[in-house]
């Protein structure tokens, strides 16, 4: 059993996030489902948007890792979108064994940092045409793992669906390829156990 601390997009917690929760529960994970939002969610990438930014990317960092405070070292951090910066900016901060992001990997220069912590394992999961994938973002990401003496795997979906796993966006939803991408955070979270 690993312990996860799972981090939402910017659109909030929606059913996709409670979807991915319960999943890694039936694992046998211990999920920390980290609401940012305090219950708030959105359909409107921009109008999610616009709500992030009025809180300001900083304050939600410092809401991110006060929210695993609690947390033994040692746990694995994940996030969808924004929420894989957040799972980045925990890394950088606690003792974690792994971090998962799905469609969000950041430069750590987006985030005030600049070394990946020594040996933590990644996984990047994104589709080919997401329209918020930044590949320089994905190779810098992948260059300070690597640096850091760590593995990291990072896997490519057909399509453009951002949030492609969760079934309440039936525009970006792509159950084969959110199947693919379970079985191997499950298999990457197993690794770590």
């Amino acid at each position: 059993m690993t312990n996860i601390a799972l981090f939402h997009s910017v659109l909030g917690v929606r059913a996709g996030v409670h979807d991915a929760a319960d999943r890694l529960r039936a694992a046998g994970h211990d999920v920390l489902v980290v609401d940012q939002y305090e219950g708030r969610v959105f359909d409107d990438y921009e109008e999610a948007g616009r709500y992030a930014e009025s809180i300001g990317y900083p304050a939600l960092m410092g809401l991110a890792e006060a929210a695993v405070r609690d947390l033994p070292d040692g746990f694995l951090v994940a996030g969808f979108s924004n929420g894989g910066g957040m799972a980045e900016y925990v890394a950088t901060r606690r003792e974690v064994s792994g971090v998962v992001m799905l469609a969000g990997a950041l430069d750590l220069a987006m985030i005030g940092v600049e070394a990946w912590p020594a040996g933590v394992p990644a996984q990047i999961h994104y589709t080919v045409d997401d329209p918020f994938r930044s590949q320089a973002g994905i190779d810098a990401v992948v260059a300070s793992v690597r640096a850091s003496g760590a593995s990291v795997e990072t896997f490519d979906y057909p399509g453009r669906g951002h949030l492609f796993t969760d079934p309440s966006l039936p525009d970006e939803h792509d159950p084969e390829s959110a199947e693919l991408l379970w079985s191997r955070v499950l298999s990457f979270c197993a690794g770590l156990a």
